[in-house]
């Protein structure tokens, strides 16, 4: 069966062609139809390739592959499995195996925690393809089970339900991961009600090398933990006590089961807002030799942007003023509206305002698994850097 045609305009045909893949809605001349796989054509009728179509998505169309190759079963298969052979010499207990457009593959994405996998289906358009896709993972993977994490916010926008549900096979409620080798990490990842997908596989490298970098005996500190992972790094290379603060009740009691599985002395969780509890820090003069501030995003939409830079600012303000000389800051952001540009400014501006002089030691990203696309800005959404007190 022919996918239907849908035709874009000069402008949408412009941002294809700079290697974007989002067609929006005010970029189509027609509009209207079924989810799934749609052929783009110019205005005069030239073929664009293939695109997945989300009705009811501000962003109508997501840009799958040239007009002279045909997107069924088979071509599903194949770019799941390039994705897998991409991550070839990955050891991780867990990692992404397909990272949405950074793989070719909008709105779609597959993590791989042990012998199971989770998927999440982030488009009308995608969900059209459901049954392909999930054969793809099964025969590309070979998991002992496939659950489906559909429960994130942005299914709403794609008026779509929102469920977890298993695929096939069975997915643990918990899964426990290692992760490093110095001696490893242990973590029980909670795939079907931790956040993303189970864990927060993006900042594994950085919490692999923070770990290589802590001193021994130091004074840390893991605001926004969650389930603490950062913190078991530090705790695990050294450090003499990981203060680890995090708002969530839940969150603490798992970080608290994550030290014990360890069998971690000198972690110390804290229930608190960090911005409460990191502006009293600071203003009682508490010093930390290593700083991680990893928070949730900030910034939604466009519209909360200058908001969201203010309370990045905030919390690195307070964090800077928390260092010890020569100590060290691992801050990021994941909000995708946030350019690097804006957060390297940001990190400036509150550098001037703690009156300390701060060096940049590395610009980080996500992990390897995630990889960036030049020219698709989000698929960059972690922005990291690693940063010294000189005084």
């Amino acid at each position: 069966m022919t996918a239907r045609a849908v035709v874009v305009s000069g402008r949408g045909v412009g941002r294809l062609r700079t290697g974007h893949p989002w067609v929006f809605r005010s970029d189509l001349r027609d509009d209207g139809g079924p989810p799934g796989v749609v052929r783009l054509t110019d205005e005069r009728g030239k073929p664009l390739g293939s695109a997945l179509y989300s009705p009811a998505s501000e962003i109508r169309a997501r840009w799958l592959a040239p007009p002279d190759v045909t997107v069924d079963a088979a071509w599903w298969k194949g770019m799941v499995a390039a994705a897998l052979e991409r991550r070839r010499g990955i050891t991780a207990g867990a990692y992404r195996v397909v990272h949405a457009e950074g793989d070719g593959l909008p709105s779609l994405i597959v993590d791989r925690y042990g012998d199971v996998a989770v998927a999440q289906f982030l488009s009308a358009g995608l969900e059209a393809a459901r049954d392909d896709v999930i054969a793809a993972i099964r025969d590309s993977l070979a998991p002992a089970g496939l659950l489906l994490r559909n429960d994130a916010a942005v299914r709403e926008r794609e008026r779509l339900p929102r469920d977890v549900t298993p695929a096939f096979g069975e997915v643990p409620e918990t899964i426990e991961v290692g992760e490093g080798d110095r001696p490893a990490i242990r973590y029980l990842a909670r795939p079907w009600a931790g956040q993303k997908t189970g864990a927060f596989l993006d900042q594994r490298e950085n919490r692999l090398l923070l770990g290589g970098l802590v001193p021994r005996g130091a004074r840390c500190l893991d605001a926004f933990a969650y389930h603490g992972l950062f913190a078991l790094h530090l705790a695990a290379a050294g450090a003499a006590e990981v203060v680890a603060v995090e708002i969530s009740a839940d969150a603490i009691a798992a970080l608290e089961r994550n030290v014990q599985l360890n069998g971690l002395t000198g972690v110390r969780a804290v229930e608190a807002n960090a911005f409460d509890w990191l502006r009293a820090a600071a203003a009682g003069g508490e010093r930390f030799d290593v700083v991680v501030l990893d928070p949730p995003a900030f910034a939604r939409d466009r519209r909360s942007l200058p908001r969201a830079l203010a309370g990045y600012k905030e919390v690195n303000l307070r964090a800077m003023q928390l260092l010890a000389p020569g100590g060290l800051l691992l801050t990021a952001s994941c909000s995708h509206h946030v350019h690097r540009g804006d957060f390297f400014a940001m990190l400036a501006e509150a550098a001037a305002d703690s009156g300390r002089r701060l060096q940049l030691l590395e610009i980080r990203g996500a992990s390897a698994d995630h990889p960036e696309v030049v020219t698709i800005p989000e698929t960059g959404y972690l922005k990291a850097a690693l940063l010294r007190a000189l005084t």
